[in-house]
């Protein structure tokens, strides 16, 4: 029963990464860092980010650090495409990050484990959660943003993760 439910967090997450994956596809550099609704939010910027949330999630698991504290000064750059990076390139590394989350997922003790999060301005009471309710938040926040990366494309070129004309 626990093989089965790794397998199904593993596979419920490569469905909400290809569907975001679709949402990008055919787009190149330039239209990744556009904006095209009043948000600052980009198609470019939410995979960097989403790669970002992802290793950090998973750091947290790993550290289990009770001593860790969110830094706040990283996040200036959070949801932007760097000039030097590239849709391939941010796609190849979210290969790999979900590659290492998977293999976390195999081969973490328990997703019943308690681990402590990294206190935050927003929470600065020590927080503990499940590996797996972790896990959950990193789902969590892939299909959050599959809906904003849907809303970025339609307005860009009226694609989207269910229709898509670019093969």
């Amino acid at each position: 029963m626990a093989d089965r439910e790794r397998e199904d967090l593993i596979a419920m997450l490569a469905d909400q990464r290809e569907l975001f994956r679709i949402t990008v596809r055919g787009i190149d550099d330039e239209q990744a860092r556009k904006r095209t609704t009043v948000s600052e939010l980009t198609l470019g910027g939410l995979l960097h980010h989403l790669i970002s949330c992802e290793r950090h999630w998973t750091s947290v698991i790993v550290a289990r650090d009770e001593h860790a504290e969110l830094d706040v000064s990283k996040f200036a750059g959070e949801y932007v495409m760097a000039p030097d990076e590239t849709v391939q390139g941010l796609l190849d590394t979210w290969d790999e990050v979900a590659a290492e989350t998977a293999e976390l997922i195999w081969t973490v003790d328990s997703l019943d484990t308690s681990i402590p999060t990294p206190t935050a301005p927003w929470t600065p009471e020590r927080v503990w959660q499940t590996v797996r309710f972790t896990i959950l938040h990193i789902l969590r926040e892939i299909a959050h943003h599959c809906g904003h990366a849907d809303i970025i494309r339609e307005a860009l070129d009226g694609q989207n993760s269910t229709y898509s004309r670019v093969s």
